[in-house]
C-alpha cells in the first residue's frame, strides 16, 4: 500500500468529517426561519489522487424564493385590509338588530309613524325625538370611529415605515459583508441568510424587486423602478404623520392642501421621492394601509356624510322642479327657486347638438365659497359645477344665473311667477335643456319651526352653532364630516310640539306635518352622490333616505366579506408558496439522515484503509 492511499484516505476521511459536520447543523437549524440547506462540494486534488472540502453553499431556489416575497406582500395588503373592514363592518352593527345603523332609523321611521296616527300624545312626540337624537349619535358615533381607523391607520404608518428604513440600511450593511466575504468562507452562507429573511421581512411591508450582483450583493427597486438599496448604499424612508385626523385630513399631491402623512424615500445622493405620490409602492402592509386611509375609509365618510345630508334635508327642504317653457323658438323650463340659500345646488340637464348630455350644477353662494368648486363634492362627479352669488336677495337670482351662464342661455324672471322664480332658455339646435331641478331648504334657522308647510329643520349641523344644513360651500365644503356633527335641534327638543305645529294656527290633531315627515324618508326620492360608491362610482344614487342607508349597511357588509374571502385566498397562496420554498430549500430531517448514513459508511470505509495501513506498518516493524 503506497503512501498515496495513505493520503487519500486521510483527505477523504477529514471531507467526510466536514460533511457530518454540516449535516448536524442543517438538523439542528431544521426548525430555524430563514434558514436555507447547505451542501459541501468536495474536490479534486492534483492528479485526482485524492479529494479536498471545497465551498459550503445554500440550496435556495430563487424562482420559490421570489414568489415567497410576492405572496407575502400580498399576504401583508389583504390581511390589513380584511382585518380594517372587519372592524369598519362592526361599527355599523349587525343588520335588522335595534342597535344597527338600520335598526335605528326603521326605528325613527316607525315613531314618526306612530305620531302622525296620534300626533296629540306627548308621549309619542317625545319617543319620535328620542328616536332622532339616537339616529343623530348614531351616525356620529360611526362617523367618529371611521376617524378613529384613520388615525389608527396613520400611526401604523409611521412604525411601519420606520421598521421598512431599518430593515434596508440591515440589507445594505449586509450587502457590504457578502461583497467582502470570500464565497468559500463558512460564513458567507449565514450572511445571505440573515440577508435573505432581512428582505422577506422587508416584502411584507412593501412590495420590492430583487437583482443579484456581481460581486454578491443585491439591489432593491420598488415596483415603479425607484432604487432602494444600491450595493452599500440604502435610501432612507420617512413619514410625517399627523397624528388625530379629521374628516377633512386627506391626501393631496399638492404639500400644501395634504392633510396626511405620506412616505418618501431620501436617496444616498440626497434626492427625495413621494412614493405615495409616485405610485412606488403597490403592495405589502404600508400600501394596504395607504389605501384603506385615503380611499376605503374616506369613501365610508362619504357614505355617512350623504346619509346625513340626506336625513337633515329630507325632512327641511322642498322638492323644486322645473316646468317646460318655450320662448321665441327657445326651449327650457321654469323653476320657482324662491327661499333659495347657499348650498341648495339647481342642476340643469344639458345635451349638446351631438346628443352628448351632462350635469350643469348651479351653486349659490354668498361670495364666501371657493372658485372654482370641486364636482367630487357634489352630487355628480362629472358635472359642470358653476358659483352663483345670490347675496343679493330673489331679484339678483336672474341675473347672476344669466351672467354665469353666459351666451348660449336666455335667463329671466318668471312672467307673472313668485319672487324668485327664474326662467331659462336655449335653443335646442344646438344646446338643449333636458331637466331642472333643485332641492330648496325652507327653514332660514334652527328656531324658525313653524314654517308653514312640512319641512322641519329637525336636524341640525352642531358645528356650526346649530345651524341648519344647506350643503354651502362657504368657507368650506360643509358636507364633509357633517355626518360626525349631525344633532337633533335644540329647539324641538324643547317643545316637541314642533313636531306636529307647522304655523300658529295648526289645529289640535292636524297630521300634516308627521305625514309629512315620514314620507319624507320613506317615499321621497332624493339624489345621493356618485362619490359614496352604491350602486356604482360613476353615477348618482336616486333613493330614498331608508333606502339608501339600507344600501350602506348591505355595501358594507359585502365589502368585509368580500376582503375576507381575498384575504382567505391569498393566506392559501402564500402557505403554498412557503411549502414550495421549504422543500426546495429548506430542511429535510429525513434526507439528513439518510446522508448521515451514507457518509458514516464512506467514513468507515476511509477509517478501514487507515487501519489496515497501520496493520502493515506494524507487520513491516516487526520484520
Amino acid at each position: 500500500m503506497s503512501l498515496n492511499a495513505l493520503n487519500t484516505s486521510t483527505a477523504g476521511l477529514q471531507v467526510t468529517q466536514a460533511a457530518i459536520g454540516l449535516v448536524s447543523q442543517n438538523v439542528a437549524n431544521a426548525g430555524t426561519a430563514g434558514y436555507v440547506k447547505r451542501t459541501l462540494t468536495s474536490v479534486s486534488t492534483l492528479g485526482n489522487s485524492g479529494v479536498a472540502t471545497g465551498t459550503i453553499s445554500r440550496t435556495l431556489d430563487a424562482v420559490s424564493l421570489k414568489q415567497l416575497r410576492l405572496e407575502s406582500a400580498g399576504a401583508a395588503y389583504t390581511g390589513l385590509s380584511a382585518k380594517v373592514q372587519g372592524q369598519l363592518d362592526a361599527l355599523y352593527g349587525s343588520p335588522g338588530s335595534g342597535s344597527a345603523l338600520d335598526g335605528v332609523m326603521n326605528a325613527f321611521t316607525q315613531s314618526l309613524q306612530a305620531l302622525t296616527s296620534d300626533p296629540t300624545s306627548a308621549a309619542s312626540r317625545a319617543t319620535a325625538v328620542s328616536a332622532a337624537r339616537t339616529v343623530a349619535t348614531t351616525i356620529s358615533g360611526i362617523a367618529r370611529g371611521v376617524q378613529d381607523l384613520r388615525s389608527g391607520l396613520e400611526s401604523q404608518l409611521g412604525g411601519d415605515v420606520a421598521s421598512a428604513s431599518t430593515l434596508l440600511s440591515q440589507i445594505a450593511d449586509l450587502n457590504g459583508k457578502i461583497a467582502g466575504t470570500p464565497k468559500s468562507d463558512a460564513g458567507t452562507a449565514d450572511l445571505l441568510d440573515r440577508r435573505d429573511q432581512a428582505i422577506n421581512t422587508l416584502s411584507q411591508y412593501l412590495d420590492v424587486q430583487v437583482s443579484d450582483q456581481p460581486d454578491g450583493s443585491v439591489t432593491l427597486l420598488t415596483a415603479s423602478g425607484a432604487t432602494l438599496v444600491d450595493h452599500g448604499a440604502a435610501a432612507s424612508l420617512a413619514f410625517d404623520g399627523r397624528g388625530a385626523l379629521s374628516a377633512q385630513a386627506q391626501y393631496s399631491a399638492d404639500p400644501a392642501t395634504r392633510g396626511v402623512g405620506t412616505v418618501t424615500a431620501t436617496t444616498p445622493a440626497g434626492a427625495t421621492i413621494d412614493l405615495v405620490a409616485t405610485g412606488a409602492i403597490r403592495s405589502g402592509s404600508i400600501a394596504a394601509a395607504v389605501s384603506l386611509r385615503d380611499e376605503t375609509l374616506v369613501q365610508a365618510q362619504r357614505q355617512l356624510d350623504d346619509l346625513a345630508s340626506g336625513l337633515s334635508r329630507a325632512l327641511s327642504d322642498r322638492p323644486a322642479t322645473g316646468t317646460a317653457a318655450t320662448a321665441n323658438g327657445l326651449t327650457g323650463f321654469d323653476i320657482d327657486l324662491t327661499g333659495l340659500q347657499a348650498g341648495n345646488a339647481v342642476t340643469l340637464g344639458v345635451r349638446n347638438a351631438a346628443g352628448m348630455g351632462r350635469n350643469l350644477i348651479l351653486m349659490p353662494t354668498n361670495g364666501a365659497a371657493a372658485n372654482p368648486i370641486d364636482p367630487a363634492l357634489t352630487d355628480d362627479p362629472t358635472a359642470l359645477v358653476v358659483p352663483v352669488d345670490i347675496s343679493g336677495g330673489p331679484a339678483t337670482f336672474a341675473p347672476q344665473i344669466g351672467a354665469v351662464l353666459g351666451t348660449g342661455f336666455t335667463v329671466s324672471a318668471t312672467p307673472g311667477g313668485a319672487a324668485g322664480s327664474v326662467r331659462i332658455l336655449s335653443d335646442p339646435a344646438g344646446l338643449a335643456l333636458t331637466s331642472a331641478s333643485a332641492s330648496v331648504t325652507v327653514p332660514t334657522s334652527a328656531s324658525d319651526t313653524k314654517t308653514g308647510s312640512g319641512p322641519l329643520a329637525l336636524f341640525v349641523d352642531a358645528g356650526t352653532g346649530n345651524g341648519v344644513f344647506t350643503g354651502s360651500f362657504e368657507g368650506g365644503s360643509h358636507l364633509t364630516g357633517f355626518a360626525q356633527r349631525l344633532a337633533v335641534n335644540p329647539a324641538v327638543t324643547a317643545d316637541s310640539s314642533t313636531l306636529v305645529d307647522y304655523a300658529d294656527t295648526t289645529a289640535s290633531g292636524d297630521t300634516a306635518r308627521p305625514q309629512y315627515l315620514t314620507a319624507a324618508l320613506t317615499s321621497r326620492t332624493l339624489t345621493f352622490s356618485a362619490a359614496s360608491g352604491i350602486g356604482g362610482v360613476s353615477a348618482p344614487r336616486a333613493a330614498t333616505v331608508t333606502g339608501f342607508t339600507e344600501s350602506v349597511v348591505d355595501a358594507r357588509g359585502a365589502a368585509s366579506a368580500e376582503a375576507q374571502q381575498l384575504d382567505e385566498g391569498q393566506q392559501i397562496a402564500l402557505a403554498s408558496a412557503q411549502s414550495r420554498f421549504g422543500k426546495e430549500s429548506g430542511v429535510s430531517v429525513d434526507e439528513e439522515m439518510s446522508r448521515l448514513i451514507q457518509l458514516q459508511t464512506a467514513y468507515s470505509a476511509n477509517a478501514r484503509v487507515l487501519t489496515a495501513a497501520r496493520d502493515m506498518l506494524d507487520t513491516l516493524l516487526r520484520i
